[in-house]
C-alpha cells in the first residue's frame, strides 16, 4: 500500500481544512443559527413560518436554508404545496449544545469582539 508523500499530505490536509471551513460557514450567521434553533425546538417548519418568525425576507430565508442544506444541517421535503425544512442529523443538537457551552465560557471575550 502506497503512502502519501509530504506534498500529498499537505494537499490532503489543506483540502480537508477547506471542507471543514465550508461546513462551519453554515453556522457563521445569526439568522442561520436562529433557524437551526427553531427547527430543533419546534420540528419541521415551512419557509413562510420561518419568514414570519425571523422577520426576514423570503429570499433571505431561502438563501440561508440553501446554505444550511449544503452544509448538511437541514433537509427539505414537499408533501404538498409547501416545502418543509427539518434538521438532517440528530448530532446537530449535541454539536450546538457543545458550541453553546464554549460560547458561554468565552462570552466576555466574544462580547468585546462585537464592540471592536
Amino acid at each position: 500500500m502506497a503512502t502519501l508523500n509530504e506534498t500529498d499530505q499537505r494537499e490532503a490536509l489543506a483540502n480537508s481544512a477547506q471542507i471543514a471551513a465550508a461546513f462551519f460557514r453554515g453556522l457563521s450567521d445569526a439568522n442561520r443559527l436562529q433557524i437551526i434553533s427553531m427547527l430543533l425546538e419546534e420540528g419541521e417548519m415551512s419557509v413562510g413560518e420561518l419568514v414570519e418568525r425571523l422577520d426576514v425576507s423570503q429570499p433571505r430565508v431561502s438563501a440561508h436554508l440553501a446554505c444550511l442544506r449544503t452544509c448538511g444541517f437541514v433537509s427539505s421535503k414537499r408533501p404538498g404545496k409547501y416545502v418543509y425544512y427539518g434538521i438532517t442529523d440528530d448530532r446537530v443538537r449535541d454539536f450546538l449544545r457543545i458550541a453553546q457551552t464554549i460560547v458561554k465560557d468565552n462570552a466576555r471575550r466574544l462580547a468585546c469582539e462585537l464592540v471592536n
